[in-house]
């Protein structure tokens, strides 16, 4: 059941992002770098992890755009990509010669750097702030213990300024249209896994104050099997200001049947910071998606990620996975959208948007 916001009370906190002007932009807006991770880590991929690293490639090529011969491609963000040690690194560098990256030395415990790094924000003056939330490795689940320190480790590897927000928080459990509107789960940000001496508006307050959002719109349940809880960015993305992306089931088993149809029409009663109605675009779930052993995945095309170039969407091998791409590109005109297979990375528990976590351009405030 949806719960409608009002608009958002953030603390009187003069040093908080929000306080110093800082709000994080959409997605979608010009990125300088995106942070990730190569797998490496055997004892928890095993089998996969050859797969999950060609996955990884794939990727980080497609966000790169190294496949468009378009001499018009905006500029392509570099890839800060982390690597645990010599070998790993000669493996990164191999595979993805010729791309933008660099590479930093530092401890991971696994991929997920959307929400073990820090969340981006920029100031109205265009300057770039990494700000660090507290992780618990998602309601004490998954505890590696290098995840724990791994966003002041990035934000000191970024040389940005930062800001520390004393909550638990994932970035994945919140989708923002850059323009005052986010929209999260009271299945993750409500569990007391993460934060249970907080009430709904102490969240929504810190919230405010650290994203520099101006009203927070409040989903359900996630996907079945979901290990994060329901991080809505397994659920609906924006696709501009006042235009969401939604999944909907088109198969009679499809495991998401009922939460799918729950979220349409949570969203349908829904309205953004600036009083729009929500423009709704319903696109196919990938459908029941298992993996070795039988057990349903968590699979959506909506973990996408949005690069400067090009709009990265997992694929499942799902009779859905051409419908789907072609949805999320008529939303993204302005980039080449690619469909890449996530299945490997999926049985890790996440997708593209999981594994990513973009860092702003300075000085581009506003830009598509």
């Amino acid at each position: 059941m949806r719960s409608e916001a009002s608009p958002l009370r953030p603390l009187a906190n003069h040093d908080s992002p929000r306080g110093s002007g800082f709000r994080v932009p959409a997605e979608w807006e010009q990125h300088r770098a995106v942070w990730t991770a190569w797998p490496a880590a055997a004892d928890l991929w095993q089998d996969e992890l050859g797969a999950a690293q060609v996955e990884f490639t794939a990727l980080c090529r497609a966000i790169a755009g190294a496949d468009d011969p378009s001499s018009s491609a905006p500029a392509c963000e570099l890839l800060e990509v982390l690597v645990v040690d010599d070998e790993a690194e000669r493996d990164a560098t191999a595979a993805l010669a010729g791309l933008p990256v660099r590479f930093h030395r530092i401890p991971y415990g696994d991929i997920w750097l959307r929400d073990t790094a820090p969340v981006y924000s920029r100031s109205d003056s265009g300057e770039v702030a990494a700000v660090c939330f507290r992780f618990n490795g998602w309601g004490e689940k998954y505890l590696f213990a290098p995840d724990l320190a791994l966003a002041r480790a990035v934000r000191q590897a970024s040389g940005l300024h930062s800001f520390d927000v004393p909550m638990i928080f994932e970035g994945g459990a919140i989708e923002v249209d850059g323009q005052g509107t986010a929209i999260t789960t009271t299945q993750c940000l409500l569990n007391p896994n993460r934060n249970p001496a907080m009430s709904k508006a102490e969240i929504e307050a810190h919230l405010a104050d650290a994203l520099g959002i101006d009203k927070l719109l409040w989903l359900g349940d996630g996907l079945l099997n979901d290990h994060t809880d329901g991080h809505v960015d397994t659920l609906v993305r924006f696709a501009g200001p006042g235009r969401m992306l939604c999944m909907e089931a088109r198969d009679s088993d499809d495991p998401n049947r009922e939460v799918l149809a729950a979220i349409a029409s949570d969203l349908s009663g829904m309205r953004d910071a600036l009083g729009r109605a929500l423009e709704l675009v319903r696109l196919p779930s990938p459908g029941l998606v298992e993996n070795a052993d039988g057990e349903v995945m968590a699979a959506s095309y909506v973990n996408y990620y949005i690069s400067n170039r090009s709009v990265v969407v997992p694929t499942y091998g799902s009779r859905h996975d051409a419908e789907a791409v072609a949805i999320i590109a008529s939303c993204f005109p302005g980039r080449r959208t690619v469909g890449c297979s996530a299945r490997a990375i999926l049985g890790g528990g996440g997708a593209f948007h999981c594994i990513t976590q973009q860092e702003p351009a300075a000085g581009q405030v506003g830009a598509r």
